[in-house]
C-alpha cells in the first residue's frame, strides 16, 4: 500500500502541471477555436527563467517569481501579436500549423541561451518531506498542486466575475455578436494567450524543483496537456483538470508497477481511446465534438 500511495501523490504532482497545461489550452480554444500546440513551451519558459533569474542574477524569490510570470506574459502577448493576428484567418489547420512553427522558434530560441544541460532550483520550502501512510511527499509537490488548485480557483472567479472575463467567454460563443456588441475581440484574444501564457508559466515555476527543466520538454508537456483536455473534453475547464489529474495516475501506476519507459505512451494511448469512443471527451457533449470537426 505504501507503494500505491507513492505513485499516486506522484501522478497527483505530475497531473497538476498536466491541468495546468490542458487549462491553458481551453482558455485559447474557447475565445479563437485555436488549438495552441506551443502551450508546453510556456511551461519550459517559466521554469527556465526562474532558474535565470533565481541562480545567474540572483534575484530573490518573489521578485523573481513576479518577473518570471511577467516575462511569459509577454511572451504570450507576443505570439498574438506577431503571428496568429496578423493572418486573420478562419483556416484552423492554417493557425494551428502556425503554433507549431511557434513551439519550433521558441525550443530553438530556448536551446540558444539556456543549452541543452537540465536547469533546477532549490525548493519554495525546506524542511523534512511528509509521510502518509509509508508514501514520502515532498513539501515542493504541495506547492505545485496548491498553485493548481489557486489557478482554478482564480480562473473561475475571472471568467465567471469580471466583465473582462464574460467578454472573454462571449467572444467564444459569438463573436460576430461579441464584435457588434462593443466588444474588442482582438484584445479578448490577446488576452486569451497572455493568460494561457501565465498559467503554464506557473506550472514551470513550481515543478522544476522537482523534475529540473530543458529546453526540449515542451513537445511532451505539449501532448499530455492537449490530451488532458481532450479526456476531460476541450473547451471544459472542469474536464481538464479530470484529465490531467487522471492522465497523470494512470502515467505514474504504468511507470511503478509494469515500466517507466513506456509511461509517456499512456496518454496518447488514451487519446487514441477517447477519439474512438467518445471523441466529446468525459464532460463535452456531441453537438462539441461535431463542432470541432474539420
Amino acid at each position: 500500500m505504501s507503494a500505491f500511495f507513492q505513485f499516486l501523490l506522484t501522478g497527483l504532482t505530475v497531473g497538476s502541471v498536466y491541468t495546468l497545461v490542458g487549462l491553458g489550452y481551453n482558455i485559447i480554444y474557447n475565445t479563437t477555436s485555436i488549438i495552441n500546440l506551443a502551450q508546453g513551451e510556456f511551461v519550459v519558459i517559466g521554469g527556465l527563467l526562474m532558474w535565470f533569474f533565481t541562480q545567474s542574477v540572483n534575484m530573490p524569490f518573489i521578485p523573481a517569481c513576479v518577473l518570471t510570470i511577467l516575462s511569459a506574459a509577454l511572451v504570450g502577448l507576443l505570439m498574438e501579436r506577431l503571428t496568429i493576428r496578423p493572418l486573420k484567418s478562419s483556416n484552423l489547420l492554417l493557425m494551428i500549423m502556425v503554433t507549431i512553427s511557434v513551439a519550433i522558434v521558441f525550443r530553438g530560441l530556448l536551446m540558444f541561451k539556456f543549452g541543452k544541460e537540465p536547469f533546477g532550483y532549490a525548493p519554495f520550502t525546506e524542511g523534512e518531506p511528509i509521510i502518509i501512510y509509508g508514501a514520502v511527499l515532498q513539501q515542493q509537490a504541495l506547492w505545485v498542486m496548491g498553485a493548481t488548485w489557486a489557478c482554478i480557483g482564480l480562473l473561475y472567479i475571472f471568467m465567471n466575475r469580471t466583465m473582462m472575463g464574460k467578454a472573454m467567454s462571449a467572444c467564444a460563443v459569438n463573436p460576430v455578436a461579441a464584435r457588434l456588441s462593443g466588444i474588442n475581440v482582438s484584445n479578448m484574444v490577446m488576452m486569451a494567450f497572455v493568460l494561457s501564457a501565465v498559467i503554464g508559466a506557473i506550472g514551470g515555476i513550481t515543478i522544476t524543483p522537482i523534475t529540473l527543466m530543458e529546453y526540449d520538454k515542451g513537445p511532451m508537456l505539449a501532448v499530455k496537456g492537449f490530451c488532458a483536455a481532450i479526456l476531460g473534453g476541450l473547451g471544459r475547464s472542469r474536464g481538464a483538470v479530470a484529465g490531467g489529474l487522471t492522465i497523470g495516475i494512470l502515467e505514474s501506476m504504468t511507470a511503478g508497477y509494469l515500466h517507466s519507459g513506456i509511461k509517456d505512451a499512456v496518454a496518447l494511448i488514451i487519446l487514441l481511446v477517447i477519439l474512438f469512443f467518445r471523441p466529446a471527451g468525459i464532460f463535452g457533449s456531441k453537438e462539441a465534438a461535431e463542432m470541432r470537426k474539420f
